[in-house]
């Protein structure tokens, strides 16, 4: 009686390789991106719960949302994409960029990313 050898083949298990390979990379490429952004949202959800947010200036509310980027190595975000506009009692904080990066040779993997949070905290810690 015969047996049929059953199994992969060292060119399938090749190419399996490769195919989960390139997944890794995109993901290697992919995640830095997102948890930039993440770090984003994370910075605007503490600045409203900061208190007297709302009667800081412009410029104190960006400076502020600057510094905690920073500590959270958050390098794409320059000052000219981040809009801050008075509404009603406080803030509202607007967050545009895009992050590109290499992928492959030619080809690049481009984010586009919007974070927006109102800021209305007040001194007596009251919202």
């Amino acid at each position: 009686m015969k047996h049929k050898q059953r199994g992969m083949t060292l060119i399938g298990f090749v190419m399996v390789l490769a195919i989960a390979g390139l997944f890794i990379y995109v993901g290697m490429k992919l995640i830095p991106m997102y948890t930039e952004f993440y770090s984003v949202k994370k910075a605007l959800a503490a600045m409203a719960n900061e208190d007297g947010i709302a009667s800081k200036s412009a410029a104190d509310v960006k400076r502020s949302l600057a510094k905690r980027l920073n500590m959270s190595y958050a390098g794409t975000i320059k000052s000219e994409h981040v809009k801050v506009e008075r509404k009603g009692p406080g803030w509202f904080v607007t967050v545009d960029y895009e992050n590109r990066r290499e992928l492959i040779a030619n080809l690049d993997v481009v984010g586009k990313f919007h974070a927006e949070k109102e800021l209305v905290r007040t001194a007596a810690g009251g919202e």
